[in-house]
This record gives structure tokens, sequence and C-alpha cells, in this order.
């Protein structure tokens, strides 16, 4: 049985209480609390909808009275294809970046070297940016920040054209919430391409919208102006100060517009898409892997530190990614500077105890599953329980048996392969060798434990808390039998 079928069992079982005795928690009133439809929302708009995403991925209120197949749910056909997609952000995350690349390619804008060297900080600045501002503080609230930074977070992240923080925001608290469901707004079972982009250039099905409070969000007067302004911020930071940051110090106006503005953008947007998708396929799963997030080192470098995916998940309101002191995680190193300069505070972190344990269940889990695939021997629950007098009679036929811990072995087979030699182990038949076995002749290795588990055949009716005492030895149970 899997994971997740163990996971739903358990679940089933759990949720068969007894109404009468327990009242259950309203399930309706517990999501419209998760969604903050409890409370009177700020309604904050800009003027041409998200950028980064489709209305539809959020919008609740759609007209449910349409007959038609919503264009996600039909076969692509000549005919339909460019209904299916977004043609805004196919604009923004494909064809922008592509005129990008065919002027630089072209040679008609040659990179020079100081540009090259503002783009790759411009980079920076404006990822770290998504990372702590967009993600770490505003999405998780994993820190509070005072406004000088946060107004630094909301101009420089809209450089990297990744939608306002109220849309990136609401998006990714989705994503948490419905992690690998239809409501995932990248779900990674959807195929590496989706969870990537393809989640963007293809408008989603209806059917699986979903919401999540962001009335923090909306409290917040930068996020507010932000959203209200994001176009014109986003061609101010992602392209304008570029442009003119590298005509005015490297007279390259050109230049600074192609590789700190568009080519720039495309990088960042694509680093910042691994974590969708690269992060669910590639790494490691120390902390859990009910789900498909994983720890990948490779997308911490791109990411400032955002690859430790697994960690996240299960611990997402820590300021942290990376908790070893090895671990790239530049994003963490600024939260905690930011904090020491009185920039930022209340940074919020899992206790360690925690941690420990969800690493000790994760190691347990890939324990029990190497312990599935190796032959123990025979289950004692599984062995017929003899009295004396059955042994007795067993004996007169079956002369290799031996009582060890007070469970009857057959050794005959092994007699000639004893390490301690034929005479020894001769001599042992038809009697207990406990005693012997446990150090009264040798103390025996957990190797000869294991050896003796493979020659069973029963339990002794008289010695079943012995029997019991013994395997425990090998980490096993014994259900004793009544009869």
């Amino acid at each position: 049985m899997s994971a997740a079928q163990v996971e739903i069992e358990t679940i089933s079982t759990l949720n068969n209480n007894d109404p009468k005795l327990y009242p259950e928690m309203d399930l309706n009133q517990a999501n419209i609390l998760a969604t903050g439809l409890n409370k009177k929302q700020l309604r904050v708009v800009n003027g041409l909808g998200s950028f980064m995403g489709s209305k539809e991925m959020v919008d609740l209120d759609g007209n449910k009275t349409k007959p038609q197949i919503h264009i996600s749910e039909q076969p692509w056909t000549w005919e339909n294809w460019y209904q299916k997609l977004n043609w805004l952000n196919i604009t923004l995350v494909i064809l922008i970046p592509l005129t990008g690349f065919l002027v630089a390619f072209s040679g008609l804008v040659p990179l020079k070297r100081n540009v090259l060297m503002f783009a790759v900080f411009y980079y920076g600045l404006g990822g770290i940016s998504i990372t702590a501002g967009y993600h770490r503080l505003w999405s998780h609230r994993a820190y509070n920040a005072s406004w000088p930074l946060r107004l630094i977070y909301a101009f420089f992240g809209a450089a990297s054209v990744e939608g306002s923080i109220k849309w990136w925001g609401h998006s990714h608290r989705i994503h948490h919430r419905y992690t690998d469901t239809p409501r995932d707004p990248y779900d990674a079972r959807r195929g590496l391409f989706f969870s990537h982009m393809g989640w963007m250039i293809m408008k989603p099905n209806p059917k699986n919208k979903a919401r999540a409070d962001i009335s923090d969000l909306n409290d917040d007067w930068i996020v507010r102006f932000q959203h209200r302004h994001y176009i014109i911020i986003m061609l101010l930071a992602a392209f304008v100060v570029p442009c003119l940051v590298c005509g005015y110090l490297f007279n390259d106006y050109l230049g600074g517009f192609i590789y700190a503005g568009v080519i720039r953008v495309f990088c960042i947007q694509q680093a910042t898409f691994c974590i969708n998708s690269m992060a669910h396929y590639i790494g490691t799963q120390p902390f859990d892997d009910r789900r498909t997030p994983r720890d990948n080192w490779l997308t911490a470098l791109v990411t400032f530190g955002e690859g430790y995916h697994n960690f996240h998940h299960e611990f997402p309101t820590d300021y942290r990614n990376a908790i070893k002191w090895y671990q790239y995680d530049p994003t963490k190193i600024l939260i905690y500077s930011t904090y020491l300069f009185g920039l930022a505070n209340g940074l919020k972190k899992f206790p360690q105890n925690t941690i420990d344990q969800g690493i000790l269940q994760q190691n347990q889990k890939k324990l029990n599953r190497v312990k599935q695939r190796i032959d123990w021997g025979p289950s004692l629950n599984d062995l017929p329980v003899w009295d004396h007098d059955d042994f007795e009679q067993e004996l007169k036929t079956r002369s290799g048996l031996v009582i060890i811990g007070g469970i009857v072995h057959d050794i005959t087979g092994y007699i000639k392969e004893h390490p301690g030699g034929e005479n020894l182990i001769k001599s042992a038949r038809g009697k207990d060798a406990t005693k012997a076995f446990t150090g009264g002749v040798y103390r025996h290795s957990n190797a000869a434990h294991n050896v003796l588990a493979e020659f069973r055949v029963a339990v002794l009716k008289e010695k079943t808390n012995a029997a019991g005492l013994f395997v425990s030895r090998r980490g096993e149970l014994y259900n004793k039998k009544t009869n």
C-alpha cells in the first residue's frame, strides 16, 4: 500500500467520529475563514489586470449558467489552439525576450562589459527583492520589515516582471494550500513544462479556481499602491531604469534596454520558474515525501537560496530556506542583516526540535521501505503454537529441532554451516539452548540472530513471553495467540 493510500485510510478512520459525542468543525465556515471571506476586503485593482496570471484562476464569481465546455477542457485543434493560450503572458515571457535575443545575436547591439556587470547586479537586486520581499516577507509573513525596506522590495521586485505583490502572494498562498492538487496553480503532477511555465501561457480551468486570505496584503499601503500602479512601476523598474543608468554611466542606452532590461528579465523569470518546476522534480526530501517539493542546491544557486523547497513546504513561515551552514541561502543572510540594522524584526524560525522530528520521521519511513524489501524470516505471528507434547511429537520425525528464546528452530540444514562447529550445534538438538546462545557459550552477534530467524518453525505455548522479548531485539512485535 502506498503512502498516499495509507494517509487516505488514516484520514477516513479519523473522520469517523460520532457527531453526537464530539461535534465536528464546520468545514464551510473553516474554508470561509481560510479565504478571508469573513472580512470586508479592500478592493485593490489595476487597470489592465494581472500581468503574470489569469483572472480566471481566482475569480469565484464566474457565470455558472454558461452551457458550453470551457476552452481548457476542449481538445487541441487547429481551429481553437489560439483560444487556449494566455496571450498577455506569452507576450511577456516569450515574445518580448525572443525579440531581445534576436537583437542581441544579430550584433546590432553589442554587449559591453560594463553593461553586463550592471545587468548581473540588477539581476541580483530584482531577484532578491522577489525572494526576500514577495516570497518570505509578504507571502509567508516570515518576518516584519520597515516601510523603506518594503518600498525597495516593491519597486525592484517589479523589475523582475512577475506580477504585483498582491497577485504573486495570492497565487503562492493558493499553491501552498493546495499543493499537488488540481487547484494548485503550478501543479507539478501535470508535468515539468506545465509547472515551469505552461500554467501561465495556457488558460486555466475555472473549475479549479481557488482563493486564499490576503487581507494582510491589502492592508499594506505599499502593496496597494504597487498593485494599482503596477504597470507603470514595472515598466520603469524593468526597462526604463536600466536603460537610463546604462545610458548615463556607459553611454549605451540600447545595451541597457536589451541586456539589463529584456534579457535580464527573461533570466530572472526562468530562474524563478525553476522553483515551481525543478524544485518539485529533482533533489532530496529529508523532511517529508508525501508531496513533490524537494531540496535542490542547483536551483538554490540561481534563486538566492529558494531551492531548499522540501524544507520550505514543511516550515513555510521560517525566514530561512537553508538551515545548514554549507547550504547556499543569501536571502536568509540578507534578511538577518536587515534585522541587525533595524530594518526588519520578528524573524520567525521553527523550533529545532520540530525540524529534527521531521528528519527522524522521514528517515524512519525510508528505513521501513528498505525493511519491507528484506526477507526477515518467518514472523512469529504466522507460526503455530506448540505445547510440550507437540514439541515431543515433532521431535520424533525432526531431530534437528532446537529451542532458543521460546521459539522452536529446525537447524537440520545448517549443521555443517555452523561457525562453532558441528558437534556443538548437534549437542543442542532437542534441548533449550537459550542460555548457551545468549552468552553461556557464545554471545551471538546480530547476524547470528538474523540467520537463526530463518529456521523458525513454531512458538512454545509456555514461553510466549520469552519469545516476544527475544524477537524484540530485532525490532519485531509479537501478538501472542491465546489458543
